[in-house]
């Protein structure tokens, strides 16, 4: 899947000459003049279904394939990268202090809220002026000594990318299982490690997604591995400790290219899971923990255009699915018959609630819902059936099942957080109703929440349907249509953008800017329709449901097309591609990160990681009404001669969710269309890929870049 990829536009505390939007220092914009590199032009053709499209930047394609021009891309991505400095070359002094005013915000020293598990409290602690962190955990109680799991600081001494995935410990709590990326192409190597002697185990399985899910015996474990070229999870392994990893067992094989894999352990302890599901259908096979020789039943076979999920219970399976359920009801069988013949409805399906997922307990379940665009948490009692939600007082904002890894317990754990309200963790007594705030994120440099305004509004696009927008800004910014305004959105997968907080957001909105999230069509913010709206041949919705909510907040007199900038990584950033072919006008400026904006002959392209997974997202252009569509709007096949936005572009040449080949051919076709005088700018990270950075404080550096080219644009410096 090609993820969103939230830099969170950011920030904290204010100069004090920019703390309203009347007192920033605004300045005269300056290019520089610099010359943009010249992207060599050479001869393809792409054929299909008749039609002929030149492509004379293919080859940029030949990093990765390793071909006759691998080193000519190298070279072509670092001339962007120089001239994006250069005429970035302005900004290095305010780069740099917007980075250190925003790490100064965030506590160096630090410790998440522990949780219990199997016997031992378990958290991540940092350290001042450290990239990483370290897991940890303490016996029975928070006052026993700690015992350090991992050192990651340590461990990612040397490497300019770590990644440390899927952290599980054995139910004897002596071995514990790590995956490691050292690339950032999301291809983990599983490591274990003795956790009574310190020793790092001989055992490496390499090629995974970096989990590792143990069996009852603490010897044995489930694994998903991917195919070397398309990074696809193609089977399920079982390996035994001790053994080498080249002759484990393949349990499961998925056969359809078009679906994701992967397998998981209940919180009951008793059964391990393999999922095997794409956007439309899905299928779930299971084995008792105990008996990891066993062999995987299906749960219920896949059925046409229907997700079912499973969650077993001491008496009983639950089955989240949509079949004949648009948002999806909860369904219940007995624990020996899984077949649907034998599912009787438990929580039944309604129009106006989307069902997200369960959480379950040994007396009660937790369901996360979303209703008229909000999320929600319903508590009900698996006794006597008896329900009630949790209420949470402010306009928008965001709560979700936290880490509950423990079964026996009247205690859920929670996650809070708003556009203004800073990250919050709760623990809640199901029984007793009541909830403790453990732990709040803490903002240094003084931020005062009541400083800051969110807002949630409805903006109704051109055919008919109101769109949510999530605003936020700095009290005594002016509504006069002059304050500069940051759009975002991503509107793919059904993956909601709910509104939540951000530190760095701050030096945004301390400088005057105000921020919006438009909930368009493509996520599911409003429901599983909202998601179905947003796809496949209703693709077009998603954009011009954007342009509208930027319109809108002009209309309203929030900003103007001179001071409205927009954003989306990813996915989100076809959206860029998009909405400045079709509204250039609209904005200002635009960053598109990591975008997949080469959409037809990326789907054309079954070595690329992700594609045949995503035929039920974007269609499968080898048929020709998908082509004829996709090649309608895919921001590479539409450019046109005219007057562009200011446009930064960001990518990482080892991504392997959207190839870095796309936004590096955009950014050279763009060039020789572009009318006028904005500037186009193109910055590979040479070392990272999809995630950027992996340290702590690194991805500051980007962000810092992403905003010094907003306030160039708006002529602020400081």
């Amino acid at each position: 899947m090609r993820h969103k990829i939230v830099f969170g536009l950011i920030s904290a505390f204010a100069l004090s000459s920019c703390s309203q939007q009347n007192n920033v220092k605004k300045d005269p914009i300056n290019w520089p003049e610099a010359t943009p590199p010249i992207a060599e032009l050479k001869a393809y053709q792409r054929i299909i279904h008749g039609d002929t499209v030149q492509d004379p930047y293919y080859w940029m394609n030949d990093y990765f394939k390793k071909g006759p021009d691998s080193s000519k891309v190298v070279t072509y991505l670092e001339a962007e990268n120089q001239y994006t400095s250069a005429m970035m070359k302005d900004t290095e002094k305010f780069q740099d202090e917007l980075f250190k005013e925003m790490k100064a915000r965030i506590k160096e020293t630090d410790e998440s809220v522990p949780y219990l598990m199997n016997g031992y409290y378990y958290y991540q602690r940092t350290e001042e002026g450290k990239q990483y962190y370290k897991v940890c955990r303490k016996k029975g109680s928070l006052n026993a000594p700690e015992e350090v799991l991992l050192d990651v600081d340590k461990m990612a001494e040397g490497f300019p990318y770590y990644a440390v995935g899927g952290v599980a410990v054995s139910p004897d709590n002596k071995i514990i299982a790590y995956g490691v990326d050292t690339v950032s192409r999301r291809e983990y190597v599983i490591h274990f490690k003795n956790l009574e002697t310190g020793e790092i185990l001989k055992d490496r399985i390499t090629r995974t997604t970096g989990s590792a899910t143990w069996a009852a015996d603490n010897k044995t474990v489930f694994y998903t591995a991917k195919n070397p070229v398309t990074l696809l999870t193609e089977k399920i392994k079982r390996h035994t400790l001790g053994t080498n990893s080249e002759s484990d067992a393949v349990v499961y094989e998925e056969k359809d290219n078009t679906n994701y894999i992967g397998v998981w352990k209940s919180k009951n302890q008793q059964y391990i899971f393999i999922q095997s599901g794409g956007t439309l259908s899905s299928e779930t096979l299971y084995l008792k923990a105990d008996d990891p020789n066993g062999t995987f039943k299906v749960f219920q076979a896949r059925m046409k255009d229907v997700l079912y999920n499973v969650t077993p219970l001491a008496d009983r399976f639950l089955i989240v699915t949509n079949d004949q359920a648009q948002n999806f009801k909860v369904m219940e069988t007995p624990l020996d018959k899984t077949g649907k013949e034998n599912w009787k409805e438990y929580i039944p399906h309604r129009k106006d609630v989307l069902i997200e997922g369960l959480d379950e307990f040994e007396n009660f379940l937790v369901i996360s819902e979303r209703k008229n665009g909000l999320t929600n948490l319903a508590v009900r009692n698996l006794k006597d059936n008896s329900q009630h939600y949790l209420d949470f007082g402010e306009a928008a904002y965001t709560v979700y099942s936290s880490a509950n890894p423990e079964y026996h317990t009247d205690i859920v754990r929670y996650g809070y957080t708003s556009m203004v309200t800073p990250s919050s963790t709760y623990d809640y007594n199901m029984k007793s109703k009541e909830k403790t705030l453990l732990k709040q994120q803490e903002v240094l440099g003084g931020y005062k929440q009541e400083e800051y305004v969110t807002e949630r509004v409805m903006a109704k696009v051109r055919d008919g349907v109101e769109v949510p927008i999530s605003i936020v800004y700095k009290k005594g910014t002016k509504k006069d249509g002059q304050a500069p305004l940051l759009l975002y959105a991503y509107g793919s997968y059904g993956s909601s953008m709910d509104p939540t907080f951000s530190s760095t957001r701050l030096s945004l909105l301390d400088r005057g800017f105000i921020y919006a999230i438009a909930h368009i069509r493509g996520g599911e913010e409003m429901g599983r329709q909202w998601y179905e709206d947003g796809k496949m041949m209703k693709k077009i919705n998603t954009f011009t449901d954007f342009i509208d909510c930027g319109k809108f907040l002009i209309d309203q007199k929030y900003t103007s097309s001179n001071h409205l900038y927009a954003q989306g990584g990813s996915a989100g950033g076809l959206l860029m591609g998009a909405v400045i072919n079709m509204a250039p006008e609209l904005w200002n400026g635009v960053i598109a990160q990591v975008p997949f904006v080469d959409v037809v002959n990326t789907m054309l392209d079954e070595s690329i990681p992700l594609t045949t997974n995503e035929y039920d997202e974007w269609g499968n252009p080898n048929n020709k009404d998908a082509y004829d569509y996709m090649k309608s709007y895919s921001p590479y096949e539409n450019i046109e001669a005219k007057a562009y936005p200011n446009l930064l572009v960001t990518t990482g040449l080892h991504d392997s969710q959207v190839q870095y080949f796309e936004p590096a051919k955009w950014v050279a076709k763009l060039r020789t269309k572009q009318q006028g005088k904005n500037v186009i700018l193109l910055k590979t990270d040479m070392d990272y890929g999809h995630g950027g950075a992996s340290g702590r404080f690194d991805y500051l550096k980007d962000v810092a870049l992403n905003y010094a080219f907003l306030f160039k644009l708006e002529g602020i410096f400081e």
